[in-house]
């Protein structure tokens, strides 16, 4: 079983200030297709740490928490999915001519040996997980 530390980043034609939204749990549900995120404690801020939410995606439940962030620059994830993986998602955010760069960097670790394999397959996948991002973003603002 190995930890996998992924990052690619990619490119939003929206400021920082802008683009964030399209980060966060509530945001996402803008482009992400089927994400829809459950907030158990109802809070008009769902970036500001200790908020957390859950997903039920592909037969998994997962926790997620605000672990931190610094707007519009930044904001990180605490994720477990329980007897899968646990980990981190940070999004970091840099204005460019162009809009933002946006690096998205998954820590993920497998807790049992048995979905190790699903996780180095993830792993593998990552560029086009995040290119996919690109393309749901731009039909989103199109």
């Amino acid at each position: 079983m190995n930890r996998r530390v992924l990052s690619a980043a990619l490119t939003v034609p929206l400021p920082p200030a802008e683009a964030f939204r399209l980060f966060t749990a509530r945001g996402e549900r803008d482009w992400v297709p089927g994400w829809d995120p459950v907030l158990p404690v109802e809070t008009p801020d769902d970036t500001a740490p200790g908020t957390v939410w859950l997903t039920s995606t592909d037969g998994e439940e997962t926790t997620w928490l605000v672990a931190s962030r610094d707007f519009p620059r930044s904001v990180s994830y605490a994720r477990i999915t329980p007897g899968v993986r646990a980990g981190t998602v940070t999004v970091a955010l840099a204005a460019t001519d162009a809009g933002s760069e946006v690096a998205v960097t998954y820590d993920m670790t497998p807790l049992a040996p048995e979905v190790a394999k699903a996780l180095d397959a993830f792993a593998a996948d990552y560029p086009s997980f995040i290119r996919s991002w690109t393309e749901l973003i731009a039909a989103h603002l199109a």
